[in-house]
Order: structure tokens, then C-alpha cells, then sequence
């Protein structure tokens, strides 16, 4: 069990394959109203325009997060982020997007586009702090677990 008490998860942000397929599924569906298969991820992970990051637990080996993009020449789409939800608001999402960031620049990456729900204000923080800015918006792009549907902001980071 988690305790606002407890110490942070120590956690080390490498890069991860299809391997990983099984809790990236796990973990999307603990975040995302329509989560995406392990089939999904099988897939995403083997693909070789996918680059995909993640914070893995130092004692146990678990995921504790995993960022997901996929590119094309100089761009990349940050496809989904996750992570787990007893160790969210502890850095871990800000240490991992920030490794996939520098590892997207290494790449030659120059613009990274990502799709956020309007109403997700902690995401759009993290985004924000590096440097996103929203450039577009999509009308009834998400649907909630309750059928409502939400506007979904297109941002984008121009990387130095």
C-alpha cells in the first residue's frame, strides 16, 4: 500500500521492448477509461518507428511508468504516458518524459506533437513545464468512462 509518508519508489528510466507488452496494458487500463490491449502494445513495442521509455521499480523490476512515441523523419507523437497510480505525483512521470525527451533529441527528433484531454490539468502541467504549448484543439475526440465526450488539446514541443 502506498502512504503519502512513504518513501518514493526508487526507479531507473531505460528503454523497453515488446517484452514489456503485458504491464504496459496493465498499467494503461489502471489510467485511460479505454485502455489499450497487450495485443496493442505487442505491437507498438516491436515497431520500429516506436521509441518507448520506461521508469522500472530498482528492487522488484516493475514498471512503475512507460511513455510511448512514434516517429517519422524529424517528428515524433507521444502516443500515451502512464503511470502506476500509487506512485503518480512523484516525480516519476516528469523523470521519465523528460529521458524520452533527451533520447528523442538524440534521435534528431525537432517537434514532438502530443494529444491531452482538455479537463487532465496534471498532465498538461508536466507538459507545459517542458516547454509544450497547445496548437490545436479536437472536438469529442476522448470518450469518459461515463459517455461524456472530451475535447482533446493538440500540443507540440519545438526541441532546441
Amino acid at each position: 500500500m502506498f502512504s503519502l509518508f512513504a518513501k518514493t519508489p526508487a526507479t531507473s528510466t531505460r528503454h523497453i521492448g515488446a517484452e514489456r507488452s503485458a504491464e504496459c496494458a496493465t498499467l494503461h487500463a489502471s489510467s485511460f477509461a479505454y485502455p489499450w490491449g497487450e495485443a496493442d502494445f505487442e505491437q507498438l513495442l516491436a515497431a520500429p518507428e516506436t521509441y518507448a521509455g520506461g521508469a522500472v521499480e530498482a528492487s522488484e523490476s516493475k514498471l512503475a511508468g512507460f511513455v510511448l512515441s512514434r516517429c517519422a523523419l524529424d517528428e515524433a507523437e507521444i502516443l500515451t504516458l502512464a503511470v502506476e497510480p500509487a506512485w503518480r505525483r512523484n516525480g516519476i512521470g516528469r523523470n521519465l518524459l523528460g529521458s524520452h525527451l533527451a533520447g528523442l533529441a538524440a534521435k534528431g527528433i525537432s517537434r514532438v506533437f502530443l494529444e491531452v484531454d482538455e479537463e487532465n490539468h496534471a498532465a498538461r502541467g508536466l507538459y507545459a513545464s517542458f516547454g509544450f504549448r497547445q496548437v490545436a484543439e479536437r472536438k469529442a475526440y476522448y470518450r469518459s468512462a461515463d459517455a461524456r465526450q472530451a475535447t482533446a488539446l493538440v500540443m507540440r514541443l519545438d526541441m532546441a
